[in-house]
């Protein structure tokens, strides 16, 4: 099963509110009975963070990790989302995660934020 994995799941390690729940998934990573679709957008998006956090994927197993970069025709997917009015500019990146997982052929798309990506 590959799963795109959004910043929001990697940061949730390390929250009380969504700990229980990325670390089971981490631990299926860790595993290997799924793997993580980790995208370079999300690479982005955690540059900032603290290390531990930016350090939690580089722990899953190469073999058990796919990296995606942003291509043109992700880019061009989350503006049809945004025109189409599913999100709004605001939540751009946000289309581009739905779009990288879409095009990509992901099974979940797991994610944490449930005001833009899971609404």
């Amino acid at each position: 099963m590959k799963v795109y994995t959004d910043t929001s799941v990697i940061g949730g390690y390390f929250d009380k509110e969504f700990q229980e729940w990325s670390i089971e998934l981490f631990e299926d990573f860790l595993k290997g009975s799924k793997k993580i679709v980790f995208s370079e957008l999300t690479a982005q998006e955690l540059e900032f963070a603290r290390t531990e956090i930016r350090d939690l994927v580089l722990q899953i197993p190469i073999e058990n990790r796919i990296d995606i970069i942003i291509s043109d025709e992700a880019i061009s997917l989350a503006e049809v989302y945004i025109l189409e009015g599913a999100l709004t500019n605001k939540s751009y990146n946000d289309a581009l995660h739905i779009a990288l997982a879409t095009l990509n052929n992901c099974d979940v798309l797991a994610s944490w934020n449930f005001k833009h990506v899971v609404n």
